[in-house]
């Protein structure tokens, strides 16, 4: 009996491989994210100003593209930097040790000549003097380790694409860089405050509260390291 469904499978996916032989991966479109619809979206209404000789002359003025304007990220559509730094290690080591043993005997000697009347009848050997005897131990004795070390040094800038009601901002970068056949990928999410934005407009990973940073790639040389869909598939099912 034939399996046309097995044989269309394996088609697709040779189809699948097959249709990135010789191309360069491509980028992810820049209309997918939020980032695009933070960028177009439409201002809020500004203030009106007053303007007159004196407003036009003055050196300092409150907005935000004047020369000691306060340029840092604040409202959606703004652009801030992230700057990752990451160098971390960690050492773990647990030692257990425990042991147990014990032992307890119970005997009846003599109770009114009762033993002595009983061990007649028992098998040869056997006692009431001793009746019973017992003895135990356990031992346990387990060691671990943990060590871990990583180092990241990267910035991304990142935009601002949501105004929380109590100030927070969520914001979302995503990075792309494509050398030759491959092609790195820097995406970094998370919630930040507008006061710790430094006033070069940067921020540094450990102030986003839930942030997400995420740094690979795709290419011809990720896909010689990761193993084929059907070894995945085999390790998966087989329990050995």
């Amino acid at each position: 009996m034939r399996r046309p469904g097995l044989f269309c499978l394996l088609a697709l996916a040779a189809c699948n491989d097959l249709g990135s032989t010789g191309r360069q991966p491509r980028f992810s479109g820049l209309q997918e994210g939020e980032q695009f619809g933070a960028m177009y979206a439409p201002p809020f209404p500004a203030s009106a100003e007053v303007r007159g000789p004196t407003r036009e002359a003055s050196l300092w003025r409150a907005s935000r593209g004047s020369l000691l304007g306060d340029r840092r990220a604040a409202r959606r559509g703004d652009i801030l930097t992230v700057v990752i730094e990451i160098d971390d290690s960690a050492e773990i080591s647990n030692a257990t040790d425990r042991s147990r043993s014990g032992q307890s005997a119970m005997g009846m000697p003599q109770l009114f000549g009762l033993p002595q009347n009983l061990d007649r009848k028992l098998a040869q050997g056997a006692s009431m003097a001793n009746a019973v005897q017992a003895s135990g131990s356990a031992s346990y004795s387990g060691d671990g380790s943990v060590a871990r070390k990583e180092k990241l040094a990267l910035r991304i800038a990142a935009t601002v694409v949501e105004e929380l009601p109590h100030g927070v901002l969520r914001i979302e970068g995503q990075q792309e860089v494509r050398v030759n056949f491959e092609l790195r990928e820097l995406i970094v999410t998370g919630y930040v405050r507008p006061g710790d934005v430094s006033r070069l407009n940067e921020i540094t990973y450990d102030k986003i509260a839930g942030a997400r940073i995420s740094y690979g790639g795709r290419g011809q040389i990720t896909d010689v390291q990761q193993p084929r869909w059907g070894q995945q598939l085999t390790d998966s099912l087989l329990p050995f």
